[in-house]
């Protein structure tokens, strides 16, 4: 009879919407349930109270799963690269994300530093890295001029310019050229670009080539000659952005013949 009965009431509960639990807790206390006249023993009451409740309680842990991992994984969309900070300040527990690294749907590009296992890379991937792992600093010089396809080189590195008492990481995700600099040359001409859903400091054009200059014996003065024709040629500058520039770095003598030789 008792088996009847429990097949009455979670019929019951179904048959009317409602959550078995909360069925079961108002029937249960009522002697004269069901409609036919059973009782449910005592004993059989006792343990299915204690299976309803840890059917609830395992019910909670997979909807906070499922919102965990939602949450995490919009997270991680949104910003193409997140930090571990991106996911503390929407509640998702560090912790948690180790869960998902070993199902395969997150992987870590280097300490703290966050993607999803599907996304996509773009050409620009490796600037999109070392902005998130280094947020002060500004993609520069070849790493600039491969961007601004100024140049045919492709650049082992991302060349990366800081303020001179600014930390650089030990461990970067990608290979990183650190190159210092304070005050306008360090903030001069730098536009943002979006790249990954990652916002990515980047000098422009101008400052580029006249930057190149600057720093010509360690990319190379041919380098630096090579971009300053093609900026000109591909009008992507012209000769007053150049002079700006030229002007905050103080390389206007060193440029001044190159200029002339290209106009």
């Amino acid at each position: 009879m008792g088996t009847k009965c429990l097949k009455e009431v979670f019929g019951g509960a179904q048959a009317s919407g409602d959550n078995p639990r909360y069925f079961l807790r108002i029937h249960l206390d009522d002697p004269s349930l069901p409609a036919s006249g059973c009782r449910i023993p005592l004993p059989m009451r006792q343990s299915l109270g204690i299976y309803i409740l840890l059917l609830s309680i395992r019910n909670m842990a997979r909807t906070a799963h499922g919102t965990l991992k939602d949450r995490a994984l919009t997270i991680a969309r949104e910003h193409g690269i997140a930090r571990a900070r991106d996911f503390d300040a929407k509640g998702v527990p560090r912790a948690y994300l180790g869960r998902l690294l070993d199902e395969g749907l997150l992987v870590r590009t280097s300490r703290g530093l966050y993607q999803l296992a599907d996304a996509e890379w773009s050409e620009s991937h490796s600037l999109a890295e070392a902005a998130r792992a280094v947020p002060h600093g500004a993609i520069c010089l070849l790493s600039a001029l491969r961007f601004h396809e100024l140049t045919t080189q492709l650049p082992h590195q991302v060349w990366m310019l800081i303020g001179h008492k600014k930390w650089a990481p030990k461990n970067p995700p990608v290979s990183l050229r650190i190159i210092r600099a304070t005050g306008e040359a360090l903030t001069a001409g730098v536009e943002r670009h979006t790249i990954e859903q990652v916002e990515v400091p980047i000098t422009n054009p101008a400052k580029t080539v006249v930057d190149c200059f600057k720093y010509r014996s360690q990319v190379g003065l041919d380098v630096a000659i090579e971009a300053l024709r093609d900026c000109l040629r591909s009008r992507r500058a012209t000769v007053d952005d150049i002079w700006h520039f030229a002007t905050i770095d103080r390389v206007q003598n060193v440029m001044r013949p190159y200029i002339e030789a290209t106009v």
